[in-house]
């Protein structure tokens, strides 16, 4: 081949090379770019849908959220787990914040459909708190009142009421980790959603509630003072404790596992590019969204807290 077919030769190479790699540039921004909608890590309009047990903390997160970024919009639907788990599956909801994360086989399925996988990770950890009527003597329980009382089995001649008997996360806790698959007894009720928890318990002396703590345990916040106006928080039978003290379900029991009924809290997140269902997951798991959680009286999964010994005199 002479010089002039040589020149030819490297110019063509040289043009090939640039289109290969203006290609796979282009395919890499692709990848990382939200549909042609405008959206944005702070700006657009995505739905979710959230644990019903979440509704009072997943509110103010959302409220601060939007207050920093005028230009995005978060429709939140709260229903049971399990329906917000299936809801993933409705092209409509992008992301989902429930009390676990997703199966291998619920993997998998989500990545044949959507040829990529959904992200997912804690963001918090929460408690489930046992509330009595003010009227009620007992407001101390072992493991295994809670048990019994669950199982129908209870000396105790108590109703107990959860936000629904099937289908959400506070049952599937129940019902996995103290029954081990048993069913629930006779006396357990359900009520429609935490709220209806808080009001049946309030107006029934022979209730017992078991409720997500954020409904519940936050005494800065007004409406849930008023809350404990009407109902006790109990306590139950520390887990891994000497002497058996009883403790209530606060950040630093969480915190140091002495609570016997804590429950992480999940994002999960169908979305393979830089849209606002990421900028509204680095905004949960970063600095800002975690002082949320922690004001609520959850407790941070990305956040360091620290504890000191402090002597108070009587």
């Amino acid at each position: 081949m002479n010089l002039l077919g040589l020149i030819r030769f490297a110019r063509r190479k040289f043009f090939f090379t640039i289109l290969l790699l203006t290609g796979i540039l282009n395919g890499c921004q692709n990848e990382n770019k939200a549909p042609s909608t405008g959206e944005t890590t702070n700006s657009g309009t995505i739905n979710i849908c959230v644990d019903e047990s979440f509704k009072p903390v997943i509110d103010s997160q959302i409220k601060v959220f939007e207050s920093q970024n005028p230009n995005a919009k978060i429709n939140v639907l709260y229903k049971p787990e399990a329906e917000c788990l299936r809801d993933l599956q409705n092209d409509s909801i992008r992301m989902v914040i429930v009390t676990r994360g997703l199966t291998e086989a619920e993997r998998k399925m989500m990545e044949e459909k959507l040829k990529f996988s959904p992200t997912y990770g804690t963001i918090a950890y929460d408690a489930i708190a046992v509330i009595v009527n003010r009227q009620n003597p007992d407001s101390v329980f072992d493991m295994a009142d809670i048990r019994s009382l669950v199982k129908g089995t209870s000396g105790y001649k108590y109703k107990v009421v959860m936000d629904g008997t099937s289908a959400t996360s506070t049952v599937r806790f129940i019902t996995d980790s103290l029954l081990k698959g048993e069913p629930l007894g006779k006396n357990v009720e359900g009520a429609p959603n935490s709220q209806a928890v808080i009001d049946y318990v309030t107006q029934n002396n022979d209730a017992i509630g078991l409720i997500g703590v954020s409904w519940i345990g936050n005494q800065d916040d007004p409406q849930q003072s008023t809350f404990l106006e009407k109902v006790n928080i109990a306590s139950l039978s520390c887990k891994g404790c000497k002497d058996g003290p009883y403790v209530k379900p606060y950040q630093y029991n969480i915190y140091m596992n002495r609570y016997p009924m804590i429950r992480p809290l999940y994002y999960i997140l169908k979305e393979n590019y830089n849209g606002l269902g990421s900028g509204f997951r680095n905004f949960l798991i970063y600095e800002k969204g975690q002082k949320i959680f922690k004001r609520a009286y959850l407790l941070p999964s990305r956040m360091e807290l620290s504890t000191q010994n402090v002597k108070i005199s009587e």
